[in-house]
């Protein structure tokens, strides 16, 4: 019996949005994302405050989060919803 489904396994990187470092602690990734950054994330971007006219720019931390996915895919030579061989 050979296999005719071979699952590619796909990894999917995203960020949380920058806030101040010091709210970051809290921050959670999205639903299904492990979260890969730990404490207060790191400190690699921007947040903007707007204050009446101007608006000011402050360093900040985000978190980097992970989720595995598999893709459904048939092995070699076989194709189709149902992965059929030739």
């Amino acid at each position: 019996q050979m296999k005719k489904q071979c699952d590619q396994k796909l990894l999917i990187r995203m960020k949380t949005e920058c806030v101040p470092c010091s709210l970051n602690l809290k921050t959670q990734c999205p639903a299904g994302y492990t979260k890969i950054t730990n404490g207060t994330g790191i400190p690699d971007c921007r947040y903007y405050l707007e204050i009446k006219t101007h608006t000011l720019s402050f360093p900040g931390c985000r978190h980097h989060c992970m989720k595995e996915f598999e893709q459904p895919e048939c092995c070699q030579g076989h194709w189709g919803p149902d992965c059929m061989g030739k």
